[in-house]
Parts: structure tokens; sequence; C-alpha cells
């Protein structure tokens, strides 16, 4: 109980870029450099099972499930049975809010995992999937054109200065519509 007070603690006043060593310390996840955590992470009840890659960004309220909970329904019949798999992120790769991700699966490099995906089955490198089931939606190299494109080129290092930036650009767009 001290254990996971002290890390919820650590978890509270940590930067995005602290927490996955909070995490390595305390549940035993596995972590690469540059790995971005923007919110609570749901770990699940194997963290040990969890390996991430460089350069990740895991948003808000992502899960990962290392286990196959649905067999408690063979439990009177077989008390012991259990199922459990590894989970595996590449480098380069970014997961939205609410993405769940299920055993025995990899997510290769240079992945974007869509918000509120359930990701079901291994990701190839390169691509962008979105859905329940996540499903291949367009090429990474697709998708950089696409967000080129419509990107706004501004240092966000004063958020102040650039929010003015923002709000000027998403006003003009409205407009213009």
């Amino acid at each position: 109980m001290i254990k996971q007070l002290t890390m919820a603690i650590k978890l509270i006043v940590a930067d995005c870029y602290q927490k996955s060593a909070i995490y390595k310390k305390y549940l035993g996840v596995e972590f690469g450099k540059n790995v971005r955590i923007t919110g609570k992470i749901n770990f699940g009840s194997e963290p040990f099972l969890i390996s991430i890659g460089n350069h990740v960004t895991l948003a808000h309220n992502v899960t990962f499930h290392t286990h196959d909970g649905g067999i408690w329904v063979f439990r009177d019949e077989y008390p012991e049975i259990n199922i459990y798999g590894r989970i595996s992120i590449g480098n380069n790769v970014f997961i939205g809010s609410n993405v769940i991700i299920l055993p025995n699966v990899t997510i290769s490099d240079n992945v974007v995992v869509g918000a509120g995906s359930v990701v079901t089955k291994s990701l190839a490198s390169n691509g962008v999937y979105a859905g329940n089931p996540a499903k291949l939606i367009r090429t990474i190299s697709d998708y950089k054109e696409k967000a080129l494109s419509k990107a706004m080129h501004i240092d966000s290092s004063n958020m102040k200065v650039a929010s003015k930036h923002i709000i000027k650009a998403n006003s003009d767009n409205i407009n213009s519509n």
C-alpha cells in the first residue's frame, strides 16, 4: 500500500518525460529513451510483460491487457487456468488517448494508433491505425504529407505567444469556411 501511494504521489508531480522511470521502478515496465506519458496509464496486472521502445508517446488512459480475463467463464471447470501474453511497442510510436492493447500484440516502428482504438493484433511498421479492431487507415508517409499540409510552425516553448497564433489561425479557418 505504501509503495502504491509513493508511486501515485511521484506521478502527480512528474512531468511527462519522468513518468516512465517511475513506472519502471515501481511496476517493472521496460522503457526505452525519450518516452512521453501524457496522462494516467493502466499497465494492468502483469506490467512486467510490457516493453516500450524509444521515442514513444502514450496519451491519456491507454490500457494494456496482458492476460485474457474472459477465461473466467471456465474457472469452475479449470480453477488454475490462465492465459498471458507480452505486449511490445516499437520505436517512434504514438498511441492516442483511450487506446486498449490486448495480449500478444506487437506494435512495430513508426506507427500512430488513433484515439479510442482497440489493438487486437500486431501492427506492421510505417502505418496509421484506428478503430475497433484497429485497422490500417493510411501509411505513415501519407499521414506525414497530409499533416504537413495542415501544420502550423510555431515555437511552442512560449505558450503565451504561441496560443495567440493558434487562436488567430483557427479563427481564420472558421471564418474562411
